[in-house]
């Protein structure tokens, strides 16, 4: 009975697989693209979250939602009255030459009496005792031009500490782009610190970025500096493109490896946002890789 049971099994087995095989889908680690490339995400470069560096009340923001800027230009400035003030101050003190003077001529006034001690001395109209008492008057009034120079250069430091200070207190573009979103408005309080509200959320959109998933197959064959072409599925443009990095592991799980394109867009015609489609120049796509 067992013997006829595993001959039946046997043979159930034999016809059922090979209509499995010719029925089940062949795994495709990469999709394929409108254009016959590998698809693709059309994204800003970078975006990032624009916080101040220190606590304080907002009092101006340059620019709203939607609004282009220029890498330097001023987005965001606190209420800064205090830290002017110490700057005035830092800047007169790091200017005070009166102490500096002073002490020169006391400097001058105690070489010329010292000489004349050491020529009475030399006569014997003057004791030893008086010309060293000059000539110690004259070193403490040295050493006090010393000190006072040395405090000077003290208060210029200081006043470059103060300049920091005051600098903090204003928030410039890092980048060129747009600003993706505003968060807070003049009066509201600005916090510095990575889990404290930004002020702003802005991207840099020229370059724009596109991440291709790639099988593990072509992995050694995509270089950087290699030219591409992409095609954007909203608006259907096409924009040339260039490889600027490669993953250096393949991903296990899934049997493939990203490169990013750069996308020119200095006149902002790539739409961020739309999935694209990549041809990267002697690389196959995947629709030759079919079976």
């Amino acid at each position: 009975m067992k013997l006829l049971y595993r001959m039946a099994l046997s043979a159930c087995l034999a016809a059922v697989l090979p209509v499995a095989a010719q029925t089940m889908p062949a795994a495709r680690p990469a999709a394929a693209g409108a254009n016959g490339g590998f698809d693709c995400l059309l994204e800003p470069w970078q975006v990032i979250e624009v916080r101040s560096a220190t606590d304080g009340v907002i009092a101006s923001i340059s620019v709203s939602r939607g609004d282009t800027f220029r890498r330097g230009q001023v987005l965001v400035e606190l209420q800064s009255q205090s830290e002017k003030l110490t700057v005035d101050l830092a800047r007169m003190r790091s200017k005070l030459q009166g102490q500096v003077a002073a002490v020169e001529s006391r400097i001058d006034y105690a070489g010329k009496r010292l000489a004349r001690l050491a020529d009475l001395e030399r006569d014997n109209f003057a004791s030893p005792q008086a010309r060293e008492e000059a000539d110690a008057e004259k070193r403490l009034a040295e050493a006090e031009l010393k000190s006072a120079l040395e405090s000077r250069e003290l208060a210029k430091l200081e006043l470059l500490q103060a300049q920091e200070q005051l600098a903090l207190r204003t928030v410039v573009a890092p980048f060129s782009g747009i600003v993706v979103d505003r968060m807070l408005n003049v009066g509201e309080i600005a916090e510095a610190g990575s889990g404290r509200k930004p002020v702003l959320k802005v991207a840099q959109i020229d370059p724009m970025r596109a991440d291709v998933v790639l099988p593990a197959a072509l992995f050694g064959q995509v270089k950087v500096g290699t030219r591409a072409e992409v095609r954007a599925h909203v608006g259907g443009s096409q924009h040339s493109a260039v490889v600027r990095s490669v993953d250096r592991i393949i991903d296990a799980a899934s049997g493939t490896f990203v490169a990013r394109l750069e996308v020119p867009n200095a006149g902002s015609q790539v739409p961020g946002g739309s999935r694209c489609s990549a041809v990267i120049n002697g690389v196959s796509s995947p629709a030759s890789q079919r079976p």
